[in-house]
């Protein structure tokens, strides 16, 4: 389908259905807020400022060579929770959704007014799919951050603001490999992440499938089971490695005093971070080549029945929702118009 850019009234109309998508009391932490906000994170964190390919343009992630990267293990239950949308709004493009669902969920989780401009397309083959591996490996240090966020074109600054993400969500041993929550309340954007980071004695923890990550045990909370225990927050070793670098730590101390400077950073870097690889004309109208070629081009509509063979073209991840249809049908109970 391809049509003129959405208009802000109809962009209206797709933020209120994600607004109304956010609650998910049976997913994790009650939210989806934070998977849809990594869901834009990894698409448009495939960019390359040298070779000038990946980012959020395309959807990529549609596909098996994107899709299937490890560092992707798990978002498919984020791109379950936007099919509604994208039934009830096709003429949205899955590029303009999964990133303008990011900015409504930091917004509705208490964090700062994200800027954003659509017009994406949706590729409508794999060809322009970049190479995998382009992904932060949390396992990885300062260098590795530097060598991943350097070729997007960010700075020891903007690589901190952004790791304050990590304030969302949790990890999962069958996702990542690692296993816990960064913060006491992963579904509240705020700057505890590095509060936490400086305040806590971090020791190192190896988990039962030999991944190393870094714990803390909160003694004076109980476990959310209430049995009693205490709840252990965890870092990453990259999350660790923020702590040691010269240049890296004295921001962590920074946004660790002063939300506001954080909330003001994190919008202006996650903003250019949707927008790598998107190149626009005066008017703010996208000009990539297949932007150019085909228009404001829409993917075609998923199937509403899960065992349709593969219709969106060859080696597409198709119908990805339906193996989750039973999984998430209990998360798919939010009433409109309801928030966190």
């Amino acid at each position: 389908m391809t049509q003129e850019q959405p208009t802000m009234a109809q962009l209206d109309e797709v933020k209120a259905a994600v607004r109304a998508l956010l609650h998910q009391p049976a997913y994790d932490d009650g939210s989806a807020g934070p998977v849809l906000v990594r869901l834009a994170w990894h698409s448009a964190g495939t960019y390359c400022a040298t070779t000038k390919t990946g980012g959020s343009n395309g959807a990529g992630m549609r596909y098996e060579n994107e899709g299937a990267d490890p560092a992707n293990a798990g978002l498919q239950h984020a791109r379950a929770f936007l099919e509604p949308v994208k039934a009830k709004f096709p003429w949205i493009t899955y590029a303009d959704l999964w990133t303008l669902a990011a900015i409504v969920a930091v917004k509705e989780m208490g964090g700062p007014e994200i800027a954003w401009r659509g017009g994406r397309t949706d590729f409508t083959d794999d060809s322009k799919v970049p190479p995998r591996g382009r992904l932060p490996d949390g396992a990885q240090g300062a260098d590795h951050l530097r060598f991943i966020f350097y070729r997007m074109g960010f700075d020891d600054r903007e690589i901190v603001a952004l790791s304050g993400a990590h304030n969302l969500g949790r990890c999962h041993t069958d996702r990542s490999g690692f296993d816990g929550k960064w913060v006491n309340n992963p579904t509240r954007f705020s700057n505890q992440y590095f509060k936490l980071l400086l305040a806590n004695d971090w020791k190192k923890k190896v988990l039962p499938n030999g991944v190393e990550q870094f714990v803390y045990v909160e003694e004076d909370i109980e476990a959310e089971d209430g049995e009693g225990q205490p709840e252990e927050l965890m870092m990453l070793p990259t999350d660790v490695s923020l702590l040691s670098d010269p240049s890296f730590r004295p921001w962590v101390e920074r946004y660790a005093a002063d939300k506001d400077l954080f909330f003001d950073h994190f919008a202006k870097v996650f903003a250019k971070l949707l927008e790598l690889g998107i190149y626009r004309d005066a008017t703010g109208r996208v000009v990539n080549e297949e932007n150019v070629e085909d228009g404001y081009r829409s993917a075609p509509k998923k199937s509403d029945t899960a065992t349709a063979p593969a219709d969106q073209g060859t080696n597409q991840v198709g119908h990805e929702a339906g193996p989750l249809k039973e999984e998430n049908t209990k998360f798919q109970a939010r009433k409109n118009g309801a928030k966190l």
